[in-house]
């Protein structure tokens, strides 16, 4: 049993470091530089929710990105069934990823694994479907409980541990996503969550348009080790409505908005963020007018222009 306690306290103590930038063995990436690199070396990745009402089928989705320039592509498990269920396969859809030169940088799902029971058997099933398709991670979102409860922690840290643990034999980790009007809606819940694993592939995925949302102070993520996040999703946001009146809807195209983008994405490169911007949006006005294709190219324009102008 002392054996059990000391191989669980180490556990702690390195998730716990990795996440708050400090890995054992390795030196922690600087956050005290005063100059910035010229240049970030992030992906530019899109999240098919940005086209999504243009209901497209799946390789259509991948076809039109990698067209656009996008490096990243994350891909809804509801367009993967839908290819699935009209005889198309996981290996084939694999195959259409390589032919365009896309990582598959996530799945996006929403099964209640928080809650456990049959939540957490939909998100295994879900997690064979995103290493099927050679995805690195997948959405691990709070959907299922309408607010944390301030005395299930460690029930939400051990079943998170669970699809942590599955995670490791498949090659998908799990990201434990902050939704900004959802129950979990505070970076310092779900960073409790994932230190409360103690296993060190715990992570999150981050947004801006959520942080602020859910009126988190963005100066928290100098606590956080960007190297552990393989995915932050790249939007802004609008003056008005107020923040508490904002909806998905209301995003939009980065640049376009009062996110300052200029402070955060230095910010980001010197906790040692070097994963996938990936650009998500559910704004309705960019499914009409010149069509799918201009929808991609502009987004693409406009994460680009941003991460150039914040790296002068």
């Amino acid at each position: 049993m002392q054996n059990i306690k000391i191989s669980r306290r180490k556990m702690l103590i390195s998730s716990s470091l990795a996440l708050l930038g400090v890995k054992l063995g390795t030196a922690a990436p600087a956050i005290c530089s005063t100059s910035s690199p010229k240049r970030m070396p992030f992906r530019i990745s899109l999240n098919t929710s940005t086209i999504s009402g243009y209901n497209l089928p799946v390789e259509q989705q991948i076809e039109y990105c990698a067209e656009a320039g996008f490096e990243g592509i994350e891909l809804w498990t509801k367009d993967i069934e839908a290819y699935v269920e009209k005889g198309g396969s996981y290996r084939q859809l694999a195959g259409k990823l390589q032919a365009a030169h896309l990582i598959l940088e996530n799945i996006i799902g929403f099964s209640p694994w928080i809650a456990g029971g049959k939540g957490m058997d939909e998100m295994l099933k879900e997690m064979d479907m995103a290493a099927a398709l050679g995805s690195r991670c997948i959405a691990a979102t709070a959907l299922g409980i309408d607010q944390l409860d301030r005395n299930d922690f460690e029930r939400y840290s051990d079943n998170y541990r669970k699809i942590l643990e599955y995670g490791e034999t498949i090659n998908v980790r799990p990201l434990l996503e902050v939704w900004g009007s959802g129950a979990l809606n505070q970076v310092a819940d779900a960073a409790r969550i994932a230190l409360g694993t103690g296993h060190p592939k715990a992570s999150m995925l981050l947004d801006f348009y959520h942080l602020y949302r859910g009126n988190n102070s963005f100066d928290s993520l100098h606590l956080i080790n960007g190297a552990e996040l393989p995915v932050f999703h790249i939007n802004d946001y609008p003056a008005t409505p107020a923040r508490t009146e904002l909806s998905d809807a209301d995003r939009v195209y980065p640049g376009d908005g009062i996110c300052p983008f200029d402070k955060l994405l230095p910010l980001l490169y010197e906790t040692g963020f070097r994963g996938a911007l990936s650009l998500e949006l559910f704004n309705p006005a960019y499914w009409t007018g010149k069509g799918v294709k201009k929808a991609l190219e502009t987004g693409y324009k406009k994460v680009s222009t941003v991460i150039a102008q914040a790296m002068k």
